[in-house]
Formats: C-alpha cells, sequence, structure tokens
C-alpha cells in the first residue's frame, strides 16, 4: 500500500506524532495520544451511516467507537477520520456471538450503506464497496455469484469483518468491536459463519472479491477455492 500523506492532526485540535497501529491492511492507522486516525475510502454519508449502527451495537452490549466530528462539522477530511483509543486484548470471535445476534436483530431491514451492496446484490451489479467484479475475470465471477445466490435473502447489518484483531476485551472485561470499515446490510452469516472454523462459501467468495485489488496476494490465494 503507498503511504498515505500526513493525517489533518489540526482539524481535530490533535498535535503529536503519529504512531503506527497494527492491522490496517487496506487503510492507514495511526495513533496520537487518545486518538486513532484512519484513511478510508468512505464517503461522509457511508460514514455519517454508521452513527445509528454504532448506537444498537453499544445497546447490544458491545463497546464501540464514537467517530469524531471535526472542527467543520463532518466526519471525514483529506480522506481521514477520528475516534478514540480503545485499548484491550485480542479475542475470539466466538464471545460476542450472543451480542452481534442481538445488533442484528436491532437492525433487521435497515437501509443500505451509501456505495455498498450486498452478496445477494452483486449477483446482477457489478460494484459496492471494495468490490469491483468488473475488474475481475468473467470465469471467476460467475463461480463467485453462484455462491451468493444462494445466500438467504434475509438482511440486517453486519459488521463485515469479524477477527480476534477486531475484537478486544479491555481492563474492565468489556467487549470491544472496532474497524467498522466493512459494514453493511447483507444476510447475517457473513458475522455468524465466520466465527465457526470452516467460514462459508458465500463468505469466501466475498473475501476474494473484496480483496481482488486492495489485497491481491490473499485474494488470488482463496481463488483457489472457486476453480473447477
Amino acid at each position: 500500500m503507498p503511504l498515505a500523506p500526513s493525517p489533518p492532526l489540526s482539524a481535530w485540535g490533535l498535535s503529536g506524532a503519529p504512531e503506527a497501529l497494527a492491522g490496517g491492511f487496506r487503510n492507514t492507522v495511526l495513533r496520537v495520544g487518545d486518538h486513532v486516525l484512519k484513511t478510508t475510502r468512505r464517503s461522509e454519508a457511508a460514514i455519517t451511516w454508521l452513527l445509528p449502527v454504532l448506537h444498537h451495537a453499544g445497546d447490544a452490549g458491545l463497546i464501540v467507537p464514537a467517530l469524531r466530528r471535526a472542527g467543520n462539522g463532518c466526519f471525514v477530511v483529506d480522506g481521514w477520520t477520528c475516534e478514540p483509543y480503545l485499548p484491550g486484548a485480542p479475542t475470539s470471535p466466538s464471545v460476542i456471538a450472543a451480542k452481534v445476534q442481538a445488533m442484528h436483530a436491532a437492525l433487521r431491514d435497515w437501509p443500505q450503506r451509501p456505495g455498498f451492496a450486498s452478496a445477494r446484490d452483486l449477483c446482477t451489479r457489478d460494484c459496492g464497496g471494495d468490490i469491483d467484479l468488473g475488474a475481475m475475470p468473467a470465469a471467476l465471477v460467475r463461480r463467485l455469484r453462484a455462491a451468493w445466490a444462494k445466500v438467504p435473502s434475509q438482511r440486517t447489518v453486519v459488521h463485515g469483518d469479524l477477527n480476534a484483531q477486531n475484537i478486544l476485551t479491555d481492563a474492565s472485561g468489556r467487549h470491544v468491536l472496532i474497524d467498522w470499515d466493512e459494514a453493511r446490510c447483507d444476510a447475517p452469516l457473513f458475522d455468524l459463519r465466520p466465527l465457526d472454523t470452516h467460514p462459508s462459501r458465500a463468505a469466501l467468495a466475498w473475501e476474494v472479491a473484496a480483496c481482488w485489488q486492495l489485497e491481491p496476494d490473499r485474494a488470488r490465494a482463496l481463488a483457489h477455492h472457486f476453480t473447477d
């Protein structure tokens, strides 16, 4: 990933030397004091969409980041966002399964995130979120769509990237869920099946498509699941 420009610290009234944080395979993630700044490809509307979603996740018992507005009232400034730093130790996704299901129940049939598409949508559309099927081999796209065609039609808000690096346990034993960059409306299995040791074929298809341009080595390593 090319180096991102320096974050506009003054937009949020911050100062100090940014410190790179682990993770951030698709975005640059920096800590500045008690705050985290991240590069983003999302629009202001897509970031604003997260606000009620994070509220419902909090009601379900999860500690989530509170996105900060900049001095100009926006959440995105020069391709960066800002949120509080939430410390904690990486935790198995299985420990928050019940809370994730409670969040799903509260957000069933939620409006789609601006610029995104569900897996079933992508059976007839080419783009959504980080996915551009038009940039992929046609034969592989057909196989991915065949997997998505079997996804249940029920939709809710999914976090979309439940893994131990995004699920933390803080010093008080609370469960913290960070990195909502890939959140969207889709079938619950995209959150719940990855909690298992054997993710669904639809979830694997999503990972291949979402990584194809941003994490090409990972995408091509997973694509062997969709060869004849």
